[in-house]
Order: structure tokens, then C-alpha cells, then sequence
């Protein structure tokens, strides 16, 4: 659906973990092994995958001032289940929030959140306001404000939606 560069860090799991469905076509990608080998799933693990990205969906929905599409799981119910440790490396002494399962969808979208957090980059992670898209974009905008995952297709929709109803 958009242009834009993807996400920063870990937050490129999250936004590539939401945009695997299509609202407007309704193809979505975790019906497909390809699909869901490009996010480390297997077939029994695509439930709950679509659970959580609908949940991630509904915080993007909220960081850009929108309320929920849906009722959805609380993302903090489902992240509260995923286990994370902390990685410290012995050479220099870095440390970093790591999956204690590398495969585990939950666990790797919880340590990407909390990067995330720390680097405050978290609420730049928004989903589109078109109720036919709600793609999620991260919001290079100076002021992060931005409303639509593309100003070329969405955002002109509502614009002209908006002059014709004038």
C-alpha cells in the first residue's frame, strides 16, 4: 500500500506483521506459506498471529488519535505471556531485550516494543485513518502528525472526499 521506508529496528517486524492483511481486498498473507515464512510462522501459530496483529493494529489506530476497528485482545494481555530475557554481551558489556524463544512471534514483538519504547520511537508507529486501509506506517514527520500510510492514494481520497462533499 505505501511508498514509505520501513519501520526502524525492530518496529519493521511490527509493521510488516500488520500489513499482512488487506483490509480493501481482504488477501492476507498468513494464508500462505510463503507468507508466513517470511515472519518465522507455522501453520498452527497463525491464529494467534492474526490476534496479534489485529491487537498492534488497534495501538497504531490509537497512536494516531483513531479508536479501535474492532474489539480486540488488550496488546498488553498478549505481550504479557511472551518471554523475553536479557541478552548481555561479555565483551563489551552491551545489553539488549532478546525472545527467550527466537521463533516466538509474541516474544520478538514484545522485545521490538520495548526497543521500541526506549528509543521512543514507539508512538511514530501509527496505522493509516482510511477506514479501507489502516495500514501501518512510521511517521517520519517532523511534528508526527501524519494521518495516512500514503498522502499519494489515501490521503488524496480523503481530500478529495472532502472537496466534493463541500
Amino acid at each position: 500500500m505505501s511508498e514509505r521506508a520501513p519501520a526502524p529496528g525492530g518496529l519493521e517486524l511490527v509493521e510488516s506483521l500488520v500489513n499482512t492483511v488487506d483490509l480493501e481486498s481482504g488477501a492476507d498473507s498468513l494464508d500462505s506459506a510463503e507468507g508466513r515464512a517470511r515472519l518465522g510462522l507455522g501453520e498452527d501459530e497463525v491464529a494467534g498471529a492474526r490476534e496479534l496483529r489485529e491487537s498492534l493494529r488497534a495501538v497504531l489506530l490509537a497512536h494516531a488519535g483513531h479508536p479501535p476497528h474492532r474489539a480486540v485482545t488488550p496488546l498488553g494481555e498478549l505481550l504479557a505471556r511472551a518471554p523475553l530475557l536479557l541478552a548481555v554481551d561479555a565483551r563489551d558489556g552491551s545489553a539488549h531485550l532478546a525472545a527467550a524463544d527466537g521463533r516466538a512471534l509474541h516474544s520478538r514483538v514484545a522485545a521490538a516494543v520495548a526497543e521500541a519504547l526506549v528509543a521512543g520511537t514507539w508512538t511514530r508507529l501509527k496505522a493509516c485513518e482510511a477506514v479501507t486501509c489502516h495500514w501501518a506506517y512510521y511517521d517520519r514527520s517532523p511534528a508526527g502528525r501524519g494521518r495516512w500510510c500514503s498522502m499519494s492514494v489515501c490521503g488524496a481520497r480523503e481530500k478529495m472526499r472532502r472537496y466534493r462533499a463541500k
